[in-house]
């Protein structure tokens, strides 16, 4: 007996041949060395991690470690009672659905949020705050373009991060808020003086909710949340939402949006943000003309755009290879541009020595296994 077979059938056979070939290059990938950073350090990023990556349409890694100590367990179940979640030991555990607080890794969600405003052409980072926001005009402050916002180059001197956090959990609404922020002095130049602060989002997210008419938590859901799917991110339920660190998340949502921001702005076919956006969120503002006033020291070799720490080898016309937004509970969000991956880390534990370097260490194993 003989078989004949179709041109058809032949192209088919082909290409099922290439699939196969093609399907094990990700388990070929070697994770060992990210394995062995989890393992070794689970105790002291406070015994829960997640850690999520992404590349080319799937996520390529998923793995959770919990191994917490017996005061760790009683604080966490002090927490949880306090949140009403249940008290037990799997409650506490950690996977890619675990919704915790993120701290400043919210600035890159708002800084894209105030973006989508740009790309519909209702918001130009040229204008000056003090057109959306006369109290800023009242207090001198009216001529600070909205782009500086973005890139803590306000020049606003709202005290240290705590500082700089309480002025805006203190107030009672948003107005109250910006009028906090418009007192404080000033302590250099708009545009080249860098000061990592809450305050610029803060003013930006007041403008967002003034040309829209909604609120901010809402215009969050509607613009950036819901076209990612990201079902458990949002601002809290506080009285004004702090743009650049109130936000709750999971690792599962927060990688919707990683995945987002690396695809040029586009999420499952969606175009969230326009690709001219994502580049623009991703050039170097930290000039060599810029007064540093304050930033964190595990930062301070690297740039900074639009709500995100950029890899400071990069020119300030091109898009970074390398963007980020650590928050101050631990969790770590990146993208690689060059390697095209997403990853995202979440832990909670305030206090930890050496924190960036062993971060460095992490993502330099991420970037191998990717290569």
């Amino acid at each position: 007996m003989s078989y004949k077979f179709s041109p058809s059938c032949l192209k088919c056979s082909i290409a099922i041949i290439l699939l196969l070939l093609l399907h094990p290059c990700y388990a070929q990938q070697d994770f060992s060395r990210v394995d062995d950073w989890l393992a070794r350090n689970i105790k002291v990023v406070g015994g829960r991690e997640v850690l999520v990556i992404y590349k080319d349409g799937q996520i390529v890694y998923n793995k959770s470690i919990n191994d917490l100590n017996v005061r760790q367990k009683m604080i966490g179940r002090m927490i949880n009672r306090r949140q009403g979640k249940p008290d037990t030991d799997s409650a506490l555990n950690f996977t890619d659905s675990t919704r915790e607080p993120i701290a400043s890794c919210s600035k890159w969600l708002s800084a894209a949020l105030v973006m989508t405003f740009v790309d519909e052409g209702k918001l130009n980072l040229e204008d000056s705050i003090g057109k959306y926001l006369p109290i800023m005009n009242k207090y001198g402050k009216g001529g600070i373009k909205i782009k500086y916002c973005l890139s803590h180059l306000t020049a606003i001197n709202t005290g240290d991060l705590k500082e700089s956090r309480d002025i805006i959990n203190n107030a009672s609404s948003m107005n109250d808020a910006i009028e906090s922020v418009a007192k404080a002095d000033m302590e250099g130049v708009p545009g080249k003086t860098f000061h990592y602060s809450s305050a610029g989002l803060q003013i930006a997210a007041a403008i967002i909710e003034k040309i829209s008419g909604k609120k901010f938590n809402d215009l969050f859901e509607e613009r950036i949340a819901k076209p990612c799917n990201m079902v458990n991110t949002d601002f809290g339920a506080a009285r004004v939402p702090l743009a650049a660190g109130s936000a709750f998340s999971t690792p599962k949502d927060y990688m919707n949006f990683l995945s987002m921001i690396l695809n040029d702005g586009k999420y499952k076919g969606v175009q969230v943000l326009s690709n001219a956006s994502v580049i623009e969120m991703q050039k170097n503002r930290i000039t060599k003309d810029i007064t540093i006033a304050y930033t964190p020291d595990e930062t301070k070799s690297m740039g900074y755009g639009y709500g995100e720490w950029l890899n400071n080898d990069t020119a300030g016309d091109q898009r970074s290879d390398m963007a980020t937004s650590p928050g101050l509970f631990g969790s770590l969000p990146w993208i690689n541009n060059k390697e095209h991956y997403a990853a995202f880390l979440m832990v909670l534990n305030i206090q930890y020595k050496g924190r960036q370097e062993k971060y460095n260490d992490l993502m330099r194993r991420v970037d191998e296994a990717m290569q």
